[in-house]
């Protein structure tokens, strides 16, 4: 569906006021970034995107000039998790073969905003997040073609070549799959707040289910609409997509599952739409099966174990759910959006026991 333009920047994606506890220090700040763009003039505006669990990012604006700066969470524990040289290298070689933002800067000195962090290009858009804008309609063919562009768009990235890019170091795809399953099992363990007895039920069944890697490719590992820019004039057109954090070289079945997993369909259970990350169930979106069915013809990927994917993915989304709430738990955080994320990871773990009892996505 098209947007008329006078109505595209009431649809765009906002910051807004910065929250409590996650005050940049600009007093440090702003001597930094006048040094870095010494020919742009003005005052100094900081706001807070709205959403995001992990690393924190800011609308800055030097005057005219808008950009976007990338942080660490507060009270992190997994210091891994949130490098943000690595997030900066990977969209300095991705941005001009992919729909990722061109990065800017980076910096490692952690006496200016207390860690590392990094700044790129302001790409406006709109980001749909787990409910469509106020104001924004989609007629089922829109969405259709919207959920077309969200699987094509992955596939895409799974078929570059990540050698040619200069990220062929960026992981160890041998044995990526057996790695990550230990891992995030380990990462549940040392994010554990309450007994929740489906994980050892799901660790078993994982273990005892994995297949054979299906090859290796760039993984974005957090594929989904909130973390797409969409074009304000042509919302099935993806402008960038954001949130690198967690991309390495991998199964790109993994990154496929993780994006299932995000994929609320309209026929789910009540208990499943409770955790709808966006409005993927709205008249016309593909169903999982048929985002499946659409990769593999774009790949040529044997899908067939493509249970294994799903489930471990929602998995490894209720263990990243954890480690925030552990961060709530443990006073590490006082950001109130967290206090029911022990509910979120319950019921995650509930869905990826009931997929692997089914065996069906």
């Amino acid at each position: 569906m098209a947007h008329p333009a006078s109505r595209a920047g009431d649809l765009e994606d906002h910051a807004g006021r910065v929250r409590s506890g996650e005050e940049l220090d600009l007093t440090r700040l702003e001597p930094y970034l006048r040094n870095q763009f010494p020919g742009v003039a003005g005052e100094l505006r900081v706001e807070q995107f709205p959403s995001g669990h992990s690393n924190l990012t800011y609308s800055i604006a030097l005057g005219d000039k808008e950009m976007v700066l990338r942080r660490p969470p507060f009270g992190s524990k997994v210091k891994s998790a949130h490098d943000m040289g690595r997030e900066y290298r990977v969209l300095e070689k991705l941005h001009a073969a992919y729909p990722a933002p061109r990065p800017l800067l980076y910096c490692s000195d952690e006496s200016l905003i207390g860690a590392p962090f990094y700044v790129m290009e302001r790409v406006h858009g709109i980001i749909v997040r787990r409910n469509l804008p106020p104001g924004l309609e989609l007629a089922p063919a829109t969405a259709h073609r919207l959920s077309e562009a969200f699987i094509d768009n992955l596939a895409a990235l799974h078929q570059l070549d990540y050698n040619v890019l200069g990220l062929g170091d960026l992981g160890k795809p041998q044995g990526y799959l057996e790695r990550q399953v230990k891992g995030w099992i380990e990462r549940y363990y040392g994010s554990k707040t309450h007994e929740l007895p489906e994980v050892e039920s799901i660790a078993a069944w994982l273990r005892d289910h994995m297949p054979a890697e299906s090859g290796a490719s760039l993984v974005h590992n957090d594929y989904k609409y909130d973390n797409m820019v969409l074009d304000a004039a042509d919302i099935t057109r993806i402008r960038a997509v954001l949130d690198w954090e967690m991309c390495t070289l991998g199964d790109p079945l993994t990154d496929l599952g993780t994006a299932l997993a995000y994929w609320v369909q309209a026929d789910d259970p009540a208990e499943v739409q409770m955790v709808r990350w966006g409005p993927t169930g709205i008249p016309g979106s593909l169903t999982r099966k048929e985002l499946v069915e659409r990769y593999h013809a774009k790949t040529g990927r044997d899908v067939g174990n493509i249970v294994f994917y799903y489930v471990f993915a929602l998995f490894k989304v209720a263990v990243i759910i954890q480690q925030i709430y552990y961060r709530y738990h443990q006073g590490l955080t006082k950001d109130a959006r967290f206090a029911s994320m022990g509910e979120v990871t319950r019921m995650l773990l509930k869905v990826s026991l009931s997929a692997a009892k089914r065996n069906t996505i």
